[in-house]
């Protein structure tokens, strides 16, 4: 067996996916499309991907080591078990085959595995005593590792030093908790896991507001982006219009605009609207 994907691997898992991608295979969606989703809602992402089948693809329920930042960036995927000690020896020995050499720190093959712009998303079963995923240390490491932070299905320990990190990081979990990572063992790295109701693959854009956790499929990534912006501009205008009583609220919050109300806007967009 292999603790991380092979590129194979991820292209297979990813096919639908026909842009670049890293050297381990995983999408790589671009900077723009990121920066452009920083601004983006969960609600306005939830929305844009129902329409094409995608409408588990939230997780709430998070607290947040830096409430107010945008968490967004290209998922690395994780996935404990709790600890058998015969499946343990195979997943050490396996590590040791692709140069892990310290077994009881399958947490940090997972850090290691980090680039710029990712986001470590790890599924620890939601186990809270013996959960941390990260410490301050570690949580240092994937912070100047990715620039962006983590979802963790699981707990943190030294959230005060973990809180201390700048550079726009931020790290959703379930829980803190003082005790470190105990009885659990890793099944894979860049495989498929669950988070709350959500399946994440590797290469999905992971959106985290104070809202939850919305997970975008790297297919779809620019055509959330173009949805958030769109509802954005319309509710500058709907806004306008109900504070200046053109329109009504029933006129207003509806699926699709009349036909007059959708031609004000065009106009309004092309004549007045400045970002």
């Amino acid at each position: 067996m292999k603790v991380g994907a092979t590129r194979e691997d991820l292209e297979e898992l990813t096919a639908a996916w026909q842009g670049e991608r890293f050297p381990d295979g995983r999408p790589r969606v671009p900077d723009d499309v990121l920066a452009r989703l920083r601004t983006a809602t969960i609600e306005q992402a939830w929305s844009a991907m129902r329409k094409d089948g995608f409408d588990r693809q939230f997780a709430g329920g998070w607290q947040e080591s830096h409430p107010g930042n945008v968490l967004v960036g290209r998922a690395v995927t994780a996935q404990f078990l709790p600890h058998r000690p015969d499946y343990d020896a195979v997943v050490v020995a396996a590590g040791a085959r692709e140069g892990h050499q310290e077994g009881d720190r399958q947490n940090s093959w997972v850090i290691e595995r980090l680039e710029t712009g990712d986001v470590m998303v790890v599924d620890l079963f939601g186990k809270i005593i013996g959960g941390s995923m990260i410490g301050d240390n570690l949580g240092t490491a994937v912070a100047s590792r990715t620039g962006v932070g983590a979802v963790i299905n699981g707990s943190v320990r030294d959230l005060t030093g973990i809180a201390t990190l700048d550079g726009g990081v931020n790290f959703f979990f379930r829980e803190a908790d003082p005790r470190p990572i105990l009885d659990v063992t890793l099944v894979g790295i860049n495989i498929p896991v669950r988070i709350g109701e959500a399946t994440v693959l590797p290469g999905d854009i992971v959106l985290g507001t104070p809202g939850g956790i919305s997970v975008i499929p790297p297919q779809l990534a620019e055509q959330v982006a173009e949805a958030a912006e769109d509802v954005a501009v319309r509710d500058v205008f709907g806004k306008s219009r109900l504070a200046n009583r053109v329109y009504t609220s029933a006129d207003i919050d509806v699926a699709v605009w009349a036909e007059h109300i959708e031609r004000d806007f065009q106009e309004w967009k092309t004549q007045t609207y400045r970002p």
